[in-house]
This record gives structure tokens, sequence and C-alpha cells, in this order.
């Protein structure tokens, strides 16, 4: 409630319906960065402490939990090529997202070498059918080659989510590099 009020503070010259939507932005961990008007890079980099910064706090919400898979999946891929970031990132922020991402797949059983937007695809199906009740179209999204255990399978570890520490260190090494990068504007 208090991140609430203090957009609504931050916003209040914007009308009280674009304040309330850029204040319920903080609530859904699956908002894409200020509609797309952001830089989605810049603003997954940030929220990643709070997405995958600590994949036990997901543990009992397989729908987060699959918010901090994405994620960590798009930052890993996305920084790698992204013409604005990947020359200017620290290298060793790109590695430890890799190792990161290699440490969740290894303990979804995704293989090493799922695409990874087929990934992203599947995590951003199956957290909206788990957000709306359909645990069906949630299997549905996690079936398929990038998925060898199978649906069932990802699922219960999506809701028993363990503490990853390399993915914890990604997530922290990614959002530290863009405050820094931040600061050097």
């Amino acid at each position: 409630m208090r991140t609430r009020r203090g957009a609504l503070a931050l916003f209040g010259g914007v009308g009280p319906a674009l304040a309330l939507a850029l204040a319920g932005c903080e609530t859904d961990p699956n908002a894409p960065y200020l509609w797309g008007i952001g830089d989605p890079v810049r603003g997954a980099a940030l929220r990643a402490p709070r997405n995958f910064g600590e994949p036990s706090r997901w543990a009992d919400n397989p729908a987060n939990a699959t918010v901090a898979v994405e994620q960590q999946e798009f930052l890993a891929s996305e920084l790698a090529t992204d013409p604005r970031y990947a020359p200017v990132l620290n290298p060793a922020v790109l590695q430890t997202l890799q190792q990161g991402r290699a440490e969740m797949r290894d303990y979804l059983g995704i293989p090493a070498s799922a695409d990874p937007q087929a990934v992203i695809e599947a995590m951003r199906r199956a957290g909206a059918a788990l957000r709306a009740g359909n645990q069906a179209g949630a299997e549905a999204a996690l079936s398929g080659p990038a998925f060898p255990a199978g649906p069932q399978a990802v699922l219960a570890k999506l809701g028993a989510m363990p503490r990853l520490p390399q993915t914890v260190a990604a997530a922290g090494m990614v959002a530290s590099d863009f405050d820094r990068l931040d600061r050097r504007r």
C-alpha cells in the first residue's frame, strides 16, 4: 500500500486513472516495463532482484515463479546481443546471468539447447493460465521439446522453487550494473 500511495503522490498531476494504473504496475510482476514506453531491458534489469533475485520466495506461487524464469531468460538472451547494452555491460554480468540461466534450466529440467524465446513464451502463457486458474492451459503451455520432463513435473518444480545461488547473484549483478550505467549518464 505504501508504494501505491507513493506512486499516487508522484504521479498526482497526471490524473487519477493513469496514476492508479501506474501504481498497479508495482503489484504485477509480469507487467511490461511502463507498457513498453520505457526500455524493457532496463526495466527487467532493475526489477531482477524482485523478479528472480530469490526464487525461493515464489515457492507455493508457480505463477510468479514463471515470471522469474521468463525474466531471467529474457535478460540472459537480450543482453548478449543488445547493441545498446552489450558493449557497455560488465562482461561478468552476462557470464553470471548465463550461469544463473543454466542453473534455473537444470533445476526445471529444461535442456541447455532449448530456444530462449520458446521458454520465454511458454512461461508467459503458463503464468497467465495459472493466474486465470487454468491448470490445463498451464500444462499445455509447458508441453513440448523445451520441457522433456513434462508439464506436471515443471509445474511442481515451479511451485517448490529453492534458493538458486547463481540466479541470486545474477539478479543482483545485473541490477547493480544498470545502476552504474544510470549514474554514468
